[in-house]
């Protein structure tokens, strides 16, 4: 089975712990950003001082391919803003990573498309509606609906999606959208765009927007009819469980998180700052972490329903939602339906 990002193996994830390599890292290049989402992981990413220069955000890179990480991911502030994104898809392009990039399309013209393709960018592009209202609403930013569609539609042009131009939609699940997300999986899957539909992270601004919420149940069910309608109209067999529709989510494994400004953190949910990549080396920081050896040996520092459910062996909630809402990132998940009493015991 594949798990994290649609990509790992079980197998590969095994012997990554087991070498202390890396399979991936996520990194920022900017926290700037043209939108205000309303569940964002960062509340005010209008600026940020101390930023890495390309040379050290290009050297961490380096660090992560010699621990083994074959794929880079772009997170943001919003990377297609960054002035200095196209030099690095091609510093990633001639390092032989892959790449995966974050992005609201506001910036991706005809140009930036062009060199997303070549450089065979999986580009994830972030769509919560196909209502126009909703979606600014969400975005924080009156014409987001727009821009984000005008972004598909040049994407498309430049080839997205195709065997080689991996293209996604990530979406957030609330209750503004939820009645709607069975038909946009749907269209998604008939476009042949792979859905990147997930459970909001209770943090920063998703704090101050609690009109977001959705409950466990609500969550259950909706996993489940996505479900069905992978298994009955597209072949597609998986079993529902949060916090990432038909996928696994087990990054502490083989991943972590470089900020803007160099801290290292075991994701963007777990917001503990192990060290920074100013002050000591990545291969340093993670070996020597203990919040990301306690992650690695998740099976006997887990607590809670998490230690004690039926998948324990294959999935381990989402932490950053435990961290987030418990201070404690060992904890069982506050948000998964196994964990109010459905079938598993605390």
């Amino acid at each position: 089975m594949q798990i994290y990002n649609l990509e790992f193996s079980e197998q590969e994830i095994r012997e990554a712990v087991a070498a202390g390599k890396l399979l991936s890292m996520e990194i920022e290049f900017s926290r700037i950003c043209n939108f205000r989402c309303s569940y964002c992981y960062v509340p005010d990413r209008s600026e940020c001082k101390n930023e890495l220069s390309r040379e050290e955000i290009k050297d961490v890179i380096l660090q992560a391919k010699e621990l083994g990480a074959r794929k880079i991911i772009i997170l943001g502030g919003e990377p297609s803003i960054y002035p200095h994104l196209v030099e690095m898809l091609r510093f990633l392009g001639q390092q032989g990573l892959e790449i995966e990039m974050f992005t609201n399309g506001s910036g991706i013209d005809p140009g930036l498309a062009a060199v997303l393709a070549e450089e065979k960018v999986r580009v994830v592009l972030k769509l919560n509606s196909r209502d126009e209202a909703i979606q600014d609403r969400l975005a924080g930013k009156k014409g987001a609906f727009q821009i984000i569609n005008r972004a598909l539609a040049t994407l498309r042009e430049a080839g997205y999606p195709s065997a080689e131009q991996f293209l996604a939609i990530s979406t957030v699940i609330c209750q503004q959208n939820i009645k709607e997300l069975p038909a946009m999986w749907q269209w998604l899957r008939e476009e042949r765009i792979e859905p990147y539909f997930e459970v909001i992270t209770p943090q920063a601004n998703a704090l101050d927007n609690m009109w977001l919420g959705v409950d466990s149940s609500a969550l259950k069910e909706l996993f489940v009819g996505l479900s069905a309608i992978d298994r009955e109209l597209f072949g597609r067999d998986w079993e529902p469980q949060p916090p990432l529709v038909g996928n696994k989510c087990m990054r502490h494994q083989v991943s972590c998180v470089v900020t803007a400004t160099g801290d290292v953190m075991p994701c963007v949910g777990v917001t503990i700052a192990l060290d920074n990549i100013r002050d000591n080396k990545l291969g340093h920081i993670l070996k020597h972490s203990e919040v990301v050896n306690n992650l690695k040996n998740y099976r006997n520092m887990i607590k809670g329903a998490c230690r004690t459910c039926e998948k324990a062996e294959e999935c381990y909630g989402c932490r950053g939602a435990a961290y987030q809402m418990t201070g404690d990132y060992l904890a069982s998940d506050p948000t998964c339906w196994r964990n109010n009493g459905d079938g598993v015991k605390e």
